[in-house]
């Protein structure tokens, strides 16, 4: 019988980045919000290019809406990934396993490209602590989301020994 380690490993690293990811949408979209109810009373005084788009972002720098955004998206694919990825982890049929792997990438991919914008928005400069507490999330959810798709790759391994594959005998 093949060993354990992998799938625990997978296992513990899918709740923690649950966890993480639902902080993440939680204060990107409270970021959002805040900008929706703060848009009429900034745009009094900004000129015609700002007016054009529809949310307007009073809190941060210029790279704060297009952080937010991509932060939101990545937190709400990370946690669909990470539910749909515990339950597939605990199943432990390949296809599963295979799947769940694909959508790791994938949500690690949303997490890089949030993770780049924290990295334009902190060299830019001020931002609020909630903003600077999303950063610091996503940047920790980089490491952790690569980490576990690793861990959800090596558990591949195991699920296919003993298991019979198309072309197989």
């Amino acid at each position: 019988m093949a060993s354990k380690g992998p799938q625990s490993a997978a296992t513990f690293l899918l709740f923690v980045n649950l966890i993480m990811y639902v902080a993440v949408a939680a204060i990107a979209g409270w970021a959002i919000n805040y900008s929706i109810d703060e848009t009429p009373s900034s745009l009094s005084g900004l000129t015609a290019p700002a007016r054009i788009f529809p949310i307007y972002f009073p809190i941060g720098n210029l790279a704060t809406g297009f952080f937010v955004i991509f932060s939101l998206f990545a937190g709400v694919v990370g946690v669909m990934t990470s539910l749909r990825g515990l339950h597939e982890v605990m199943q432990a049929r390949p296809a599963s396993i295979l799947s769940a792997s694909a959508f790791s990438i994938i949500t690690w991919a949303l997490t890089l490209l949030a993770m780049g914008l924290a990295c334009k928005e902190i060299s830019i400069g001020w931002r609020p602590a909630s903003l600077r507490a999303l950063e610091t999330l996503i940047i920790i959810l980089s490491g952790t989301q690569l980490f576990c798709a690793a861990a959800i790759h090596a558990t591949v391994p195991s699920t296919l020994t003993g298991s019979t594959l198309i072309g197989r005998v």
